[in-house]
């Protein structure tokens, strides 16, 4: 049965999304519980879904992958849900599409695109994006500064 967050519990997402490693002592020390009150916490937190999972966070810059592009695509009126299903199954092969949004208003979708240069960029546009179903214009913006990211 879902209850509503106590403080607690909001304490206990802030500090795992700051940092995912802490330890059930560490983490329980700095919401003032004890280790078990606290663990059961965390497990309750993962069993009701408000707690999703844990990964590690890669600095893709140090790897070679600074360049950032936004993509709005826009898809052909005639697009049924079929298309949609295909864009959608598409652009989860295209390792290089960092984030997809459908978006309600002037285009479908906004892709964020992370590749090693322009020329990769262009690569990646010419050979994979422009070539997903239903695809009827895509305009392209390349990300200057990341003046505030709070997922990376």
């Amino acid at each position: 049965m879902k209850r509503d967050l106590d403080g607690i519990d909001s304490r206990i997402l802030e500090e795992l999304e700051s940092d995912g490693r802490l330890s059930i002592v560490e983490l329980a020390q700095r919401v003032n519980l004890t280790n078990t009150p606290c663990s059961e916490r965390v497990k309750r937190l993962e069993r009701e879904g408000y707690l999703q999972g844990y990964r590690a966070l890669i600095n893709k810059e140090k790897l070679g992958f600074g360049h950032r592009t936004i993509v709005q695509v826009s898809l052909a009126a005639s697009a049924t849900e079929n298309v949609l299903s295909k864009f959608n199954e598409a652009v989860a092969s295209i390792d290089e599409i960092e984030l997809c949004l459908m978006i309600a208003g002037s285009f479908d979708y906004m892709l964020l695109i992370r590749t090693r240069d322009m020329k990769h960029f262009r690569d990646v546009l010419d050979e994979q994006i422009n070539k997903l179903p239903g695809i009827l214009q895509t305009n392209s913006f390349a990300v200057m500064e990341t003046v505030r990211d709070t997922v990376s």
